[in-house]
C-alpha cells in the first residue's frame, strides 16, 4: 500500500484530492495537512511514500517544502498539484525531483494516470533490479497506455458499461440515482458510486432541479455523451 500525504491550504480542494486518491486501488491517504510547517511535523512522525503538494500556500510554499525534502535527504516522492503554470515553478519542481506536475483545474483521469504510472514504477523497482527502456518509458512518460485503464475500487466494469449504455439511451436530460438504479438493476447505494465516479471524471453533472410542487431534488445530467472519459474504462 502506497501511503499518501495531501498538502493543500484549501480544505475543500484537499478533500476532493483525498476522494480521488481513495478511488485508486493501492493508495492510502495517511494525512491531510494545510501548511508546509504541519507537513514537516507529520513527516517526522509518519512514514509517507508520496506527497500530493500544492505550491501556493501562506508561509513556506510547496516548492520550499520540496527543496527541504531533497536537502535533508528524505526519500518521499512528490506529485505537484497546483494552479501555478508559470515555467519557473514547473522547472524548479522538476529540478528538485517532482515525479509529476498537474495543473489545476484537472479531471480525475489525469490524477489517476499519474498515480497509476507512479504505482507501476514503484512495483517495477521492487520486482526488478534492471529495467528496460520500454518499461521505464511507460511509467515516467505515460507512454503506450492501454485504452482500458484500471478502475477505482468498488467499480465493476460490466456494471459501468451497462450504466453508460443506459445513460446514452435515455431520452430525458436529467435522471436521479434511483431512476438509473432501476434501469440497470442494482441498488440505489451501489448506483450512486457509479454516477459519482462518472461525475468525477467529467462525464456527468449534478444539478438541483426545481419542480412545480415539492422540494427541489438533485439529478444527474450527461454533459458530453461522445467524450472518451468513460470509454477508457470499459
Amino acid at each position: 500500500m502506497i501511503k499518501v500525504m495531501i498538502v493543500d491550504d484549501d480544505p475543500m480542494v484537499a478533500e476532493y484530492n483525498k476522494r480521488y486518491v481513495d478511488l485508486v486501488a493501492g493508495f492510502q491517504v495517511e494525512s491531510v495537512v494545510y501548511s508546509v510547517s504541519d507537513a514537516l511535523k507529520r513527516l517526522d512522525m509518519e512514514e509517507i511514500d508520496l506527497i500530493l503538494l500544492d505550491i501556493f500556500m501562506p508561509g513556506m510554499n510547496g516548492l520550499e517544502l520540496l527543496i527541504n525534502l531533497r536537502q535533508t535527504g528524505k526519500g518521499v516522492d512528490v506529485i505537484v498539484i497546483t494552479a501555478a503554470c508559470d515555467s519557473n515553478s514547473i522547472k524548479k519542481a522538476l529540478q528538485f525531483g517532482a515525479v509529476d506536475y498537474i495543473i489545476k483545474p484537472f479531471e480525475f483521469e489525469r490524477l489517476n494516470a499519474a498515480l497509476l504510472a507512479y504505482q507501476g514504477l514503484v512495483n517495477l523497482m521492487e520486482d526488478q533490479e534492471r529495467l528496460s527502456q520500454i518499461e521505464l518509458d511507460q511509467c515516467i512518460m505515460h507512454k503506450d497506455q492501454p485504452l482500458s485503464v484500471q478502475l477505482p475500487k468498488g467499480i465493476d466494469r460490466n456494471t459501468l458499461t451497462m450504466t453508460w449504455k443506459k445513460i446514452k439511451e435515455l431520452e430525458q436530460s436529467f435522471f436521479s440515482t434511483e431512476e438509473m438504479a432501476k434501469h440497470v438493476g442494482v441498488s440505489r447505494v451501489s448506483m450512486r458510486k457509479y454516477l459519482e465516479f462518472m461525475k468525477q471524471i467529467g462525464t456527468l453533472q449534478l444539478e438541483l432541479i426545481y419542480g412545480t410542487v415539492g422540494r427541489p431534488v438533485y439529478k444527474y445530467r450527461c454533459v458530453n455523451s461522445v467524450n472518451n472519459c468513460v470509454q477508457r474504462y470499459l
